[in-house]
């Protein structure tokens, strides 16, 4: 009872003396403005800090400690430490949210904006992380497309703060597509001023739905389209070795559809897999599943990961009901690229097979709304797991481009791409990569890359011999594809058979009986060396499929 009786007393004396605190407060702000915060700082005198019962907001107390912040950084700092855990916390993520604006408010070139993530104190954003990647891009012609994205969705990539800020917000997005905007341009002006040829090649990553350089697998979105439509529902295996384009495809899988179908994209090898249990792994589905659904125009409820903690999978499957409600009369494709990485995890311990695997057979057998589509480098036959719980796989194969889409890719990758081939130029270069999308854009960034070194009378027109003189560096800078076929891809005695076949020349076909002879027993590695397309079968002997690859063996 008298502990009672002495918090109403506290607290009536809490709102008692306010006034009179407040008048306080505001004569000591008044009286540092004039001594502009210097040492000793008088701010320590505030109530906040010594009337640590006061629950009302101090008034005035957020500008004052910005004030502190700005004129002495050394006490303002302190005061921080100090109020964050105080019922004036409030002053301190006022303060912070005010110098972030500030921050973002004064930028005024390119330099600013890449660099103010790192002056940001409260505010989240991908604002850097973004830019990084956009600049990461070889070519200024890729940067230009990076960046004119970035605009598009520059309130994504700023911070939030609230709805009071947002007045603020409009101002600093209309500044920044402006200097970006110039910048582009300025960017496209430097590369005209210079003669130069603008690649368009993307060497790595996979192509993104703006980037306009994917071209072709339209046999591929019919063969899918016509999967997709089969009343049984089978799941389905994008499968093709690596580089061949699978992430691509996926990524601007939209356009080879009918609108109907909503892509669901989602990349194991990036946060589902990484999780460290099942609420990480199904939270970070979801996540991937909303952001993918919003591109194509369709928005998705959100899940909260504190909802998943105690069961999880039930959960999930309460939040795909709201996802089903969502999508009216369209199907979703839940396309899971790398399905390779989550099988690791499982193995590994860190996820339960029979729960994930078997939350998807449930989600394929009982949900006609949702479409499965998985992609890797893989055959489902080489990870039994899986092969038992998708019963009935349709596998779909990604292989070379057909001859007229590499053409294209080498001669038009863009609208008014500036360098032309000769018809021989054309040729070797299609001798040489087989049409493999990946090389063909390697080996034709390189010849991009020398014809820029050259004079600008010379420049425009790719020969024979430039294409001859651009293979040593493919070879070089395209070393990451080259080194996973011979490290990840092969065994010791597949790589001493491609060595062997390598060292007979361009074009060689070495009979089955020689390559028995020198490598008995192996009939294992040359069934998977057919599996991975390094090596073909012609007539009784085997050659590489590939010209470039077998010079990296050589």
């Amino acid at each position: 009872m008298e502990r009672s009786v002495g918090v109403t007393i506290n607290s009536w004396q809490t709102v008692l003396f306010f006034p009179f605190i407040t008048v306080w407060n505001h004569l000591l702000y008044r009286l540092e403005k004039i001594r502009n915060a210097k040492s000793p700082c008088l701010f320590r005198y505030h109530s906040a800090f010594w009337d640590e019962l006061q629950y009302l907001h101090l008034r005035g107390l957020d500008k004052y400690l910005l004030f502190v912040i700005e004129h002495n950084p050394v006490e303002g700092e302190a005061a921080l430490g100090y109020l964050s855990i105080t019922p004036q916390s409030w002053a301190v993520q006022a303060a912070q949210i005010e110098l972030d604006l500030r921050s973002l408010e004064g930028c005024k070139n390119m330099k600013d904006i890449r660099q103010v993530n790192c002056n940001l104190i409260f505010g989240e954003s991908l604002i850097s992380q973004f830019l990084d990647d956009a600049f990461n891009h070889a070519g200024i012609h890729n940067q230009r497309i990076a960046l004119r994205v970035f605009v598009e969705h520059l309130n994504e990539y700023l911070p939030s703060f609230g709805e009071q800020y947002d007045f603020r917000f409009r101002s600093i997005a209309k500044s920044w597509r402006e200097i970006i905007l110039n910048y582009v341009e300025e960017l496209a002006k430097v590369t005209e001023l210079r003669q130069e040829i603008d690649s368009p090649y993307i060497i790595g990553v996979p192509l993104t739905e703006e980037q306009k350089i994917f071209m072709g697998r339209n046999d591929i979105g019919t063969r899918i389209e016509q999967l997709l439509r089969d009343r049984r529902r089978p799941p389905l295996l994008l499968y093709g070795q690596r580089r061949m384009g699978k992430t691509s495809l996926l990524n601007n899988i939209g356009k080879l559809l009918p609108n109907s179908i909503i892509p669901m994209f989602v990349d194991l090898q990036g946060a589902p897999s990484s999780a460290s249990d099942h609420a990480g792994f199904l939270y970070n589905l979801a996540r991937d599943m909303e952001k993918s659904a919003k591109k194509q125009g369709v928005t998705l409820p959100s899940l909260a990961r504190e909802m998943l903690q105690s069961d999880p999978f039930t959960y999930f499957d309460e939040w795909l009901d709201k996802v089903e409600q969502a999508l009216e009369q369209n199907t979703a494709l839940l396309a899971l690229d790398e399905f390779e990485v989550l099988d690791n995890a499982i193995a590994k311990g860190r996820f339960d097979e029979q729960d994930v695997l078997g939350m998807l057979r449930h989600l394929i057998q009982h949900r006609p709304r949702f479409k499965v589509l998985l992609a890797g480098s893989h055959t489902i036959e080489e990870y039994q797991r899986w092969a038992s719980y998708l019963i009935n796989v349709q596998v779909v194969h990604i292989s070379y481009l057909k001859e007229a889409e590499a053409r294209q890719l080498i001669e038009r990758p863009v609208k008014d791409f500036t360098l032309r081939y000769e018809p021989d130029a054309v040729e070797r270069v299609l001798q040489l990569t087989r049409c493999h999308p990946f090389l063909v854009q390697l080996l034709c960034a390189e010849i991009v890359v020398l014809k820029n070194e050259q004079d600008p009378s010379i420049r425009r027109l790719a020969t024979l011999a430039n294409v001859e003189a651009a293979i040593p560096e493919a070879l070089q800078s395209g070393g990451f594809f080259f080194a996973d076929i011979q490290n990840n891809q092969v065994d010791a005695t597949g790589q001493a058979i491609l060595r062997f076949i390598a060292a007979q020349g361009e074009g060689a076909i070495v009979s089955r009986q020689t390559l028995l002879q020198e490598f008995p027993d192996a009939d294992i590695t040359f069934h998977l060396l057919l599996q991975r397309e390094l090596i073909e079968e012609v007539d009784d002997g085997y050659g590489f499929q590939v010209e470039l690859i077998r010079r990296w063996f050589v």
